[in-house]
């Protein structure tokens, strides 16, 4: 087992985690640090494990999950992060004795991976308000849920919805909207599940539409997307596929797990059915 961890991720927590590691975890395993963007994937392509572990955030979880989509190798998490969102999908939340658990007896299943202009992803996509977002909190100094709670109400105040086009399996909608995500997981993050129905075994990609909705109306939404009832929302609509396309009014960020990058007004999503291993705890359906 090898453990890849991202120094500048979970702080104090992360030396903690360390220590526990070292006392209860019973697979044999070295440690390796990133050093730069992207070195965790090559660091996962490269290594010499059947287990391969990201300790840090979704960012990190991101790149050793692209370094071992396709292999024999299985992707662990140990979650440092602000948001956790894959980890928490799969029944791992930042708890240690849950985490050596499934580390020391978990099992290894498939999951699907999706990918946006050709940049794989393993929890959500998305463009709009939440890119927007992922934008600036990339930006910040200051990490966690209060961090982004700002930002996005900043960010609200001036917001304008674009309009979109987005063509899904043959099915085109064209409509304006506060943001679309494409999940892979069910969720962003501090298990705000905005695609609450997604699975990772389904070979389907859940696309989340988002329509204009009114200030007054944040705090319905916001109990919905915390309870795993988004999609009973008036202002959601949801439906699944394997490929989408989505032409949008102005170029502008998009954000793939969380890391934003710029992109222009024509966007393409898939979903790769089964091309990543993973270790999870067992009886937890994904």
């Amino acid at each position: 087992m090898l453990l890849i961890v991202n120094p500048h991720s979970g702080g104090k927590r992360k030396r903690e985690w360390l220590k526990v590691l070292h006392t209860f975890l019973q697979p044999s395993y070295s440690v390796a640090y990133t050093e730069r963007p992207g070195h965790a994937t090559e660091l996962a392509r490269e290594a010499d494990a059947d287990v391969v572990v990201a300790m840090g955030g979704d960012g990190t979880v991101n790149e050793v999950a692209r370094g071992l989509m396709g292999t024999d190798k299985a992707l662990g998490i140990i979650p440092c992060g602000s948001g956790n969102g894959l980890a928490l999908h799969l029944g791992i939340p930042p708890l240690p004795i849950q985490v050596i658990n499934t580390l020391n007896s978990g099992v290894i299943t498939h999951m699907d991976c999706g990918s946006v202009n050709g940049k794989p992803f393993f929890c959500t996509a998305g463009m709009g308000l939440d890119a927007d977002v992922a934008w600036r909190f990339a930006a910040s100094t200051r990490r966690g849920l209060i961090t982004y709670i700002v930002l996005a109400w900043q960010l609200w105040k001036h917001f304008l919805p674009q309009q979109y086009t987005i063509d899904i399996d043959g099915t085109v909608i064209t409509t304006p909207a506060v943001l679309v995500t494409v999940g892979n997981a069910n969720q962003w993050g501090n298990q705000a599940r905005i695609a609450d129905l997604a699975s990772v075994q389904d070979g389907l990609l859940n696309l989340v539409i988002v329509k204009p909705f009114r200030t007054r109306e944040i705090p319905v939404l916001a109990a919905k997307l915390m309870d795993g009832r988004a999609h009973t929302s008036h202002h959601v609509q949801t439906l699944t596929g394997r490929h989408i396309s989505i032409d949008r009014e102005k170029p502008g960020p998009i954000h793939y797990d969380g890391d934003p990058i710029e992109a222009g007004t024509h966007i393409e999503l898939e979903i790769v059915p089964g091309a990543l291993k993973v270790l999870v705890p067992k009886h937890h359906n994904i």
